[in-house]
């Protein structure tokens, strides 16, 4: 690793929009050098690049399909190439797809919604764990997997196979954080509520959060950056004896 980095350095997959994006910025303001994945959108995650840059920090954008093994080992090998170090690993990226009972769901859908949600963090955190840990020489570091409500409310009627893969996300998180907990790793897990971010219109209906944000206990949807925030403290030192976690950022459903 030729090129070590002083800043810590955060990996943010599906980094190029919404939550993604919100915590690449903020982490970027904190002081953190910044790696995002992305799948399609190269011009968001440019933008992204772009802010951090403008930050004073450190970035790199690339594209990898966290649920395929070998990009993710790309992925990891260019920060490697780049940085020489990993800190923080925030397993972000999530498909959904269009709302449907489940009588209409389809195999390939169910694998893929599978693949991304459950699978690519796996992928990922066994990547971070091999740098980080302290039985292979690492200096420790911080996974934080990104769930939903949904986990919690089995969302019916429009996305039960997002919520069972974000169910299994959330054991996973029980059980590394278990596994790993005296190897100097933290892993927590995030649970958004209805936040305003473009996914929506990935399931079919980009007005969902105001459709029901009358039925979120403090009125209102929840902005992306409300969500980097808790994400980022669990991040930090403020959070050094908390792991195997899970913090609600739902305003209150």
């Amino acid at each position: 690793m030729e090129n070590v980095s002083q800043a810590p350095l955060i990996l943010i997959t599906g980094g190029s929009r919404g939550v993604g994006a919100a915590t690449a910025r903020l982490a970027a303001a904190q002081g953190y050098d910044v790696a995002i994945s992305y799948v399609t959108n190269e011009p968001a995650a440019r933008a992204v690049v772009a802010d951090v840059k403008a930050s004073g920090r450190r970035a790199l954008a690339m594209r990898a399909d966290s649920a395929d093994p070998e990009q993710v080992a790309g992925l990891f090998a260019a920060i490697d190439r780049s940085f020489g170090r990993i800190d923080v690993l925030v397993n972000n990226a999530g498909i959904i797809q269009t709302q449907s009972r489940l009588e209409d769901l389809g195999f390939e859908r169910m694998q893929r919604i599978f693949a991304v949600n459950a699978i690519g963090p796996i992928l990922c955190a066994q990547q971070a764990v091999k740098r980080m840990a302290y039985r292979h020489n690492g200096p420790g570091g911080v996974v934080i997997n990104v769930s939903s409500a949904s986990a919690r409310l089995g969302s019916p009627n429009e996305y039960v196979d997002y919520a069972a893969s974000k169910g299994a996300l959330e054991t996973f998180t029980t059980g590394l954080a278990k596994e790993v907990a005296r190897e100097g790793i933290r892993v927590n897990c995030i649970r958004p509520g209805h936040i305003y971010t473009e996914m929506h219109a990935s399931g079919g209906e980009p007005g969902r959060v105001d459709r029901v944000k009358d039925s979120i206990p403090m009125g209102r949807g929840g902005q992306p950056e409300e969500v980097a925030r808790a994400i980022l403290w669990l991040a930090s030192e403020q959070a050094s004896f908390v792991t195997g976690t899970f913090l609600d950022v739902t305003g209150g459903k």
